[in-house]
């Protein structure tokens, strides 16, 4: 299987020098409900104080305009009468910044999820789609937003399931399967779509691009199967192939350590 690498030692860190000493680069981080957004503020903070990102925006529905304060970080778009994004101006905030991450929180409803997918169908820049955001990806014709390169899944396996069975994917993903299966399917999966996908299966931390995929032992990374969900790691993997580009998986096995 010579498109599958498993790391069993701290990687070479020649990548983390190409983190620059001064802040550059804009990210949007987008989430949020009328009744939660404390995951896309505490993600904000956290890549604020852990990477020289020089400009980083949280994307809010305004339905929370008056609950938080009018911070230049803060950006509102229109909101349903839910709390949740309308649409209008999503696709433009999804092109406005070198980097997206959409970090979920977002009601799950009719209105949201056809403007969420739209977005991410025309997103030009790279996004990475994390927690329950990437449910909005399998209930809105995710066959056509699978085929914009420029998205990054990270994903539960019941969440990757999910999709697999939406798009009628013909190789099967299974709870039970080893991290051997799991690698099988992602790379036939990855060479049918140009998505990048994470996530974790068996205690090991998957990365595939490309056809390729390389796991790294969870106790290696640092997480649990419950931390690694919180919006850190997404945040760290946004900011290393911001600095990386076009070596996702080289880029994303650095953010672990």
């Amino acid at each position: 299987m010579d498109y599958f690498n498993k790391i069993t030692a701290r990687p070479s860190e020649d990548l983390t020098w190409n983190i620059p000493e001064r802040k550059q680069g804009a990210v949007n981080i987008i989430g949020g409900n009328g009744q939660n957004f404390r995951v896309p503020v505490k993600t904000a903070e956290f890549m604020g104080e852990k990477y020289p990102v020089e400009t980083i925006n949280v994307i809010l529905p305004d339905a929370l305009k008056n609950q938080l304060p009018p911070l230049p970080n803060f950006v509102f778009l229109p909101s349903t009468d839910a709390g949740s994004f309308s649409g209008e101006g999503l696709s433009d905030a999804l092109n406005d910044a070198d980097f997206n991450l959409v970090i979920g929180d977002i009601s799950k409803n009719s209105i949201t999820g056809l403007a969420v997918a739209r977005a991410l169908k025309s997103a030009e820049k790279m996004t990475l789609i994390t927690r329950d955001a990437v449910d909005l990806v399998a209930e809105n014709s995710p066959e056509r937003i699978l085929m914009n390169e420029n998205l990054i899944l990270m994903a539960s396996m019941p969440q990757l399931i999910k999709l697999l069975r939406a798009v009628y994917y013909p190789k099967m993903l299974l709870l039970s399967q080893s991290v051997m299966q799991v690698a099988e399917v992602l790379h036939k999966f990855t060479l049918s779509y140009p998505v990048s996908i994470v996530t974790l299966a068996n205690e090991q931390i998957l990365f595939a691009a490309s056809g390729n995929v390389t796991a790294v032992p969870l106790e290696k990374s640092g997480y649990s199967p419950l931390s690694i969900w919180n919006g850190e790691l997404a945040a760290k993997i946004v900011a290393m192939n911001l600095y990386n580009p076009n070596n996702f998986i080289s880029s994303s096995v650095t953010s672990l350590f």
